[in-house]
C-alpha cells in the first residue's frame, strides 16, 4: 500500500477516543504485604515503591519526616552510606525517598535484571537505617546552607507563606522547615520516628515494567519474610487554622525587582463530587498554557513569563493556588488581573470551542499517562492510595467528556468568590 503524502491525516479529538486504564494484579505476600503489580512496557526496566503512612502528618516534631526520609540509606549496621551509595551507582540505579505531606515513597528503578542483587540492599535499608551522628551533622549542615540560600528567593518564601496562611502553622499541611528546626534535630527523634512509621507491616508495594510471576516470587522471597508487628492505627487529627488577615506582604529583599506572587484557597480532595469537574475549569483559568491567566497576564499584559493555577489534593483536605512572579512595579496590576478573570469565570460561559480545547488537552495528557509502565503504575498508585477503584478512572473520564460551559459557570460562582481567597506577596 501506497501512502498517500499529499493529503494530511484524519485529525481526531481526543473526547472521541476510549480510555482504557491496564489492570493492577493484586498478590499478598506471605507475611500480609499487599504488592500490586503490572507487566508493561517492551524495556527490561522496572520501578518499585515503597509507600508508607510516614509524611508530615505523621511527624511529632518539625522537619523530622523529610529528616528521616533523607537519611533512611545513610547507613545500616552493616554499610556505610558511601558503600550504599556505590553499590546502587554500580548497578545503574536510582533510589529516591521523597516524604511528602502524608506519605514517604521509596523508589527504585533499576534494570529487571538487576533485583536480584539490589533488593536486598533496599531490605536492609528499610530494616536496618541506623542514621549515624556523622551523617546527621553533616545533613542539618547542609539542609541549613540549602534553606539560607532559598529563604532569599520570593518564589521560595511565597510558597512557604501561603501554605502556613491558608491551613495554619501547627497544620502539617502548613508547617515549614526552619532553621532552629533543624539544628534541634537529635538522633533519637529520627530512630523514632524510623522505628513508629517505617514498619513493613504498614508498607504497601507498588511494582511495574517488563516483569513478572519470577519478579513477584523474589520481592516475596526478600520481603515477604520479614516478620514485623502492625503500627498502631491511631490515625492523628488535626484543625484547619487559617489566618484571620487575607492579605499579606513579605518585604524578603529590599534590592528585588521581582515579586511572588499567590492567590489561594482551600479546596476539597479527590472524594468530594466536584473535584474533577473543578480539574476542567481550573485548567482553563490556569491550568495549562493556553489557560486564560497565561492569555491575559503573560500574552496581554506581558507582567509575567507564566503564571498557573494549581489544585493540591491531599489525604485530609486540599488547596486552589495561582502563583507566579512578576516586576514589582505591575504586581497590583497582575492580582487585579487575576481576580478579572475568575469574574469573568462567574459571569460569563464559556464557548464550545474553548471548552473543547481544554477537554482535548486534559484527555490527551490521559492518553500520555496510559502509554508506558512507570506513569500507568502512578496512576494505579493515586487510585489505590485513596482507597478508589477503576471505577473512579473511568468516571472521571465520562466527566471529562461530557462536561458543559453551563456547569462551568456554576462551579466557577461557587468556588472562584474572591472573598473566599488569600492573597500573599513576597519582594
Amino acid at each position: 500500500m501506497v501512502l498517500d503524502r499529499k493529503s494530511p491525516p484524519a485529525i481526531h479529538d481526543a473526547v472521541n477516543f476510549e480510555f482504557n486504564l491496564p489492570p493492577v494484579n493484586k498478590v499478598t505476600l506471605d507475611n500480609g504485604l499487599p504488592l500490586y503489580w503490572l507487566n508493561a512496557g517492551v524495556q527490561d526496566v522496572v520501578q518499585i515503591d515503597w509507600v508508607f503512612k510516614a509524611g508530615l502528618w505523621y511527624e511529632e516534631k518539625p522537619s523530622v519526616a523529610q529528616s528521616t526520609a533523607a537519611l533512611l540509606k545513610n547507613g545500616t549496621s552493616k554499610h556505610t552510606a558511601r558503600q550504599i551509595s556505590e553499590s546502587l551507582e554500580f548497578y545503574g540505579a536510582q533510589f529516591k525517598v521523597n516524604a511528602g505531606n502524608d506519605y514517604c515513597s521509596l523508589t527504585l528503578y533499576t534494570l529487571t535484571k538487576h533485583l536480584q542483587v539490589l533488593l536486598p540492599i533496599v531490605h536492609e535499608i528499610i530494616t536496618d537505617a541506623t542514621f549515624p551522628e556523622d551523617e546527621i551533622e553533616i545533613y542539618k549542615n547542609n539542609t541549613i546552607q540549602r534553606l539560607l540560600v532559598n529563604l532569599r528567593q520570593c518564589e521560595f518564601v511565597a510558597n512557604q507563606k501561603i501554605d502556613a496562611v491558608l491551613y495554619g502553622e501547627a497544620h502539617p499541611y502548613g508547617r515549614y522547615s526552619r532553621q532552629a528546626n533543624i539544628e534541634a534535630l537529635v538522633r533519637k527523634d529520627l530512630v523514632s520516628f524510623y522505628k513508629s512509621r517505617f514498619n513493613l507491616a504498614a508498607a504497601t508495594i507498588f511494582m511495574g515494567g517488563k516483569v513478572g510471576n519470577s519478579e513477584v516470587k523474589l520481592i516475596n522471597s526478600i520481603f515477604g519474610g520479614t516478620l514485623s508487628s502492625a503500627s498502631s492505627s491511631i490515625e492523628p487529627a488535626f484543625a484547619i487554622a487559617g489566618a484571620t488577615d487575607r492579605s499579606f506582604k513579605v518585604d524578603n529583599d529590599p534590592n528585588g525587582v521581582q515579586g511572588a506572587i499567590r492567590i489561594g484557597r482551600l479546596f476539597p480532595n479527590r472524594h468530594h463530587p466536584d473535584y474533577t469537574p473543578m480539574v476542567v475549569l481550573n485548567t482553563l483559568f490556569g491550568g495549562y498554557f493556553g489557560s486564560r491567566l497565561m492569555a491575559n497576564i503573560r500574552e496581554d499584559k506581558g507582567y509575567t513569563y507564566g503564571i498557573y493555577s494549581s489544585i493540591s489534593p491531599e489525604i485530609s483536605g486540599g488547596s486552589l493556588v495561582i502563583h507566579t512572579e512578576t516586576g514589582r512595579d505591575v504586581i497590583e496590576n497582575a492580582i487585579k488581573e487575576v481576580y478579572r478573570e475568575m469574574d469573568i469565570l462567574c459571569s460569563e460561559t464559556a464557548d464550545d470551542e474553548e471548552l473543547l480545547l481544554v477537554k482535548n488537552y486534559l484527555l490527551g495528557g490521559l492518553l500520555g499517562d496510559l502509554d508506558g509502565p512507570f506513569s500507568i503504575l502512578a496512576r494505579w498508585r493515586t487510585l489505590i492510595l485513596n482507597g478508589f477503584t477503576e471505577d473512579y478512572f473511568y468516571q472521571n473520564i465520562r466527566i471529562y467528556k461530557s462536561i458543559t460551559a453551563p456547569e462551568l459557570k456554576s462551579l466557577a460562582q461557587k468556588y472562584f468568590d474572591r472573598k473566599d481567597f488569600y492573597e500573599v506577596v513576597v519582594i
